[in-house]
């Protein structure tokens, strides 16, 4: 997501009320921080899982504060300006994900309890005959799936901060003088970094709830003001309807949405981003298999009505009320481009140029609490994903590799407190990239991130077979499951720079060429799935089975 621009219309002055909700928002979270704190006992399950005690109601709303990042308050909405209805169809993704909470979460938390496992990899690699490199390999994915959400949410976080003060370009500390983004993503990471740090995952869980609530009130909250900023439903509906008839239909303006495109992505996208490691770790903090059935009831109904009466609603009003310029192939009729309207001046501040023009104007004394509102929920949307992606992160490096392969012999507690090291590093690192990227516009490590960002579902989706086998099919092999894995990994990498920069322009682009041609095709992630499934099938039919004892008990436990 471009967030480059998202400052340049900045809309009324919201006097003081930014400066209230935003001070009163930080307090809370280290309030947060300070009671998981005092409830904490210093052990590597209560550090990392909450004690697996998590109710229906936390879990719930943890899982969903989770699931819907920073993209889904900005980006959603800007790419429902830019294509139209088409992009309607994104709210299939939400039952699918709602359906794998019901059917792969509910076992995934019941085994785990059992077992006492942490980490994705410690069931999977476990299973599989205890398998290092497997355990390797899925702790791998949890690294390219945990990074590019860490600092893109981060980057997100501080461009709100400038929507949030953005009646002061800068800020003077000790003398020096200081954008509002650099303070902004400071500020946010320095709190998100503290809280997680000494509260673990039952301050992640309590900071979601707070986050989530008002994510789901903030999405609301949007959709109103855009109906009221129209004058009601009829007027809206009627401006809505004399959008042009590309936008009002599949595949969207620029021919981007197509039937197959939107069902791989529903498919294979929702269910990857319920198996990737911060959601696979509330899965086991659940305190039992039926709060999450009805965690997954709760998302099935209340994220698809937020979805389509917030985000989409809102995307095609800013359409309608800020129409985008299409420029049209004279010989064949195609959209070859679409500009935004100056107002907007970017696809992802759709939302945000939207409401801060029309919310104040609208809405009267009440317009600068109600604008503050939605910005708050774009913010917590952005906080609860990064905080959920540093928690996890350091839940992987430290079980994963530093206990098994570094130390060994290290204590529960000596690994809680290297988790915690891992925090601090890693959430540091995470701001100096979004900094120099910021000030560095051609810093290529941080753009390779970015676009890592666009795939990295994929390349969770890539534990998908082995997490549908070791659940319920269990006839794979280790040797299966590692090649298959291998395999799916190769084919999203071509959908990266990585090939370009490793291949050069010959035989480099010609795959970059190929990837380009199938994105527009299909999900990324099916893409991989269809490669790495067969290979999984077929080796698994000519190698050695798991220990039927092992197997006979994940199936005994997983039926519950």
């Amino acid at each position: 997501m471009d967030f480059s621009i998202l400052a340049q219309n900045s809309g009324p002055d919201l006097g003081k009320m930014p400066y209230i909700m935003f001070g009163a928002y930080l307090v809370l979270l280290m309030g947060i921080g300070g009671y998981g704190y005092i409830k904490s006992k210093m052990s590597e399950e209560d550090y990392y899982l909450a004690g697996r005690r998590q109710s229906f109601i936390v879990t719930v709303l943890t899982i969903m504060a989770a699931y819907f990042s920073s993209a889904g308050m900005l980006g959603f909405p800007g790419t429902a300006y830019k294509e139209g209805v088409a992009f309607f169809l994104m709210t299939l993704n939400l039952p699918v994900a709602g359906c794998a909470i019901y059917l792969l979460g509910s076992r995934i938390g019941r085994i785990g309890r059992v077992k006492g496992y942490v980490t994705p990899a410690d069931m999977i690699s476990d299973y599989y005959d205890n398998s290092s490199i497997l355990r390797i390999l899925v702790a791998f994915i949890g690294f390219l799936y945990g990074v590019p959400y860490l600092i893109i949410q981060i980057r997100a976080g501080g461009h709100i901060a400038e929507q949030i003060f953005s009646s002061t370009p800068t800020v003077m500390i000790l003398g020096g003088q200081y954008s509002v983004f650099t303070v902004g993503t400071t500020i946010l990471t320095l709190v998100m970094m503290l809280y997680v740090l000494v509260g673990g995952m039952r301050s992640v869980a309590l900071a979601d709830v707070v986050q989530g609530s008002l994510l789901l009130c903030g999405t609301l909250v949007a959709g109103g003001v855009t109906i009221y900023a129209f004058g009601g439903v009829g007027k809206y509906c009627e401006a809505v309807s004399k959008l042009p008839p590309k936008a009002l239909s599949l595949p969207g303006i620029t021919d981007r949405f197509s039937p197959w495109t939107m069902l791989t992505i529903c498919l294979f996208a929702s269910t990857a981003s319920i198996i990737q490691p911060a959601q696979w770790m509330r899965l086991y903090a659940a305190k039992s298999a039926r709060a999450l059935k009805q965690s997954a009831v709760t998302f099935c109904a209340i994220l698809p009505v937020c979805f389509l009466l917030g985000i989409m609603l809102v995307g095609l009003g800013a359409r309608a009320m800020y129409p985008p310029t299409d420029t049209v192939d004279a010989v064949t009729g195609a959209v070859t481009s679409v500009t935004p309207h100056p107002v907007i001046g970017n696809f992802d501040q759709a939302l945000v140029a939207l409401l801060k023009n029309k919310g104040v104007e609208v809405l009267g004394t009440a317009g600068p609490f109600v604008v503050m509102l939605i910005l708050m929920a774009i913010l917590a949307a952005a906080m609860s994903t990064a905080d959920a992606s540093l928690h996890a992160l350091s839940a992987v490096l430290t079980r994963d590799i530093y206990d098994r392969y570094i130390r060994p012999q290290a204590g529960e507690k000596e690994r809680a407190w290297v988790g915690r090291i891992v925090i601090v590093i890693a959430a540091l690192l995470a701001l100096w990239l979004v900094q120099v990227g910021q000030n560095n516009q051609n810093f290529k490590p941080l753009q390779m991130i970015t676009e890592m960002m666009f795939v990295a579902i994929a390349f969770s989706c890539q534990i998908l077979p082995v997490t549908i086998d070791m659940l319920f099919i269990r006839k794979g092999t280790r040797a299966g499951a590692v090649c298959g894995m291998i395999a799916g990994l190769a084919v999203v990498f071509c959908f990266t720079p990585l090939p370009s920069l490793l291949l050069g322009r010959g035989l480099g682009s010609d795959i970059a060429g190929g990837a380009a041609y199938f994105k527009k095709l299909f999900d990324i992630g099916f893409c991989g799935f269809v490669v790495n499934l067969p290979v999984f099938v077929l080796v698994s039919l000519f190698t050695k089975k798991p220990n039927p004892d092992r197997v006979a008990e994940f199936k005994k436990i997983g039926k519950g």
